[in-house]
């Protein structure tokens, strides 16, 4: 009966399927192009924590979404980390491209910090609801600056961005996410950067 059992559940799947399941996937890295912010330097130490996630979104799988709920992933396709890692990679790169912080890092280097700078991810995939097939990168992020001393929340932002790929494929809507990416942490920079010196 066992063996019965297992073949019937075997004749449900496809041999690419099968195959699919066992081939590596293709890794795709986020290439964001961070820009020097106009003013001056500010005065404090900035530290970046990891991002949290909503669910669906810590992984290293890229994700794709489909109207109303459904969230699915690319097949055959991933990040080559988790996405929050990457994320808060992305973040720091932003920050020290906009050559007006001097001490920023992430919170794994334990560095002294007057700001802690909290994320969480809300969005960040390639959602499916145009009528050419074209993706469209939805990226959100919210932001919350805290005081690294007393940890009380200076401010928040939530910010966003949807970029249209410009074809449908992996290469197109993940070029499409880079783009997005760029632009809400954009957002973010320029918010965070307007912050005053904490007190103590």
């Amino acid at each position: 009966m066992l063996a019965g059992a297992s073949s019937l559940a075997l004749s449900g799947c496809s041999a690419s399927d099968l195959l699919g399941s066992a081939a590596e996937p293709k890794l795709y890295v986020l290439r964001i192009h961070p820009a020097a912010a106009p003013g001056p330097k500010v005065q404090w130490a900035l530290s970046v924590l990891r991002p949290d996630a909503a669910a669906g979104l810590d992984t290293d799988r890229i994700a794709i979404s489909r109207p109303p709920t459904r969230l699915d992933y690319y097949a055959d396709a991933a990040w080559p980390a988790n996405l929050p890692t990457l994320v808060q990679s992305a973040i720091l790169q932003a920050f020290e491209a906009s050559g007006r912080l001097d001490k920023v890092a992430p919170d794994s280097d334990a560095a002294h910090a007057d700001y802690d700078l909290a994320t969480d991810l809300r969005s960040f995939g390639a959602r499916y609801d145009q009528p050419n097939g074209a993706p469209t990168a939805v990226v959100r992020i919210q932001a919350r600056l805290l005081n690294a001393v007393t940890r009380d929340v200076v401010d928040n932002i939530d910010a966003s961005a949807e970029v249209p790929a410009a074809q449908n494929s992996i290469d197109a809507a993940v070029e499409a996410l880079d783009d997005a990416l760029g632009r809400v942490l954009a957002q973010i920079v320029a918010w965070a950067l307007s912050a005053p010196p904490p007190t103590k």
